[in-house]
């Protein structure tokens, strides 16, 4: 994962809403790169790019909302309920 900034919910490229098929393929290459890795590992990388796109002014509250729309479907419950309360910690940051 680059960054959040791919997560608004529009194509960087042009513009355009991304295609479902889209986002699945996106997430397919993000879960590749995580493969054997353990789920905090993961959240851990998660909320430390998200910290610091916070501190640096450069991801919203919008984005995270969208990364969380986006990746949360894939997710079982506990999962699920982890990184929405990721989310709103790092919503709470200014």
């Amino acid at each position: 994962m680059e960054d959040f900034a791919g997560y608004s919910g529009k194509n960087r490229q042009n513009g355009q809403n991304k295609t479902v098929e889209a986002w699945m393929d996106e997430a397919k290459t993000v879960a590749g790169k995580y493969h054997g890795r353990s789920e905090g590992d993961m959240l851990k990388e998660i909320y430390s790019r998200a910290l610091e796109g916070k501190k640096n002014g450069t991801l919203s509250n919008e984005q995270i909302d969208a990364f969380y729309a986006q990746f949360s479907p894939m997710l079982d419950g506990v999962k699920r309920k982890k990184l929405k309360q990721i989310v709103e910690q790092l919503k709470k940051i200014p």
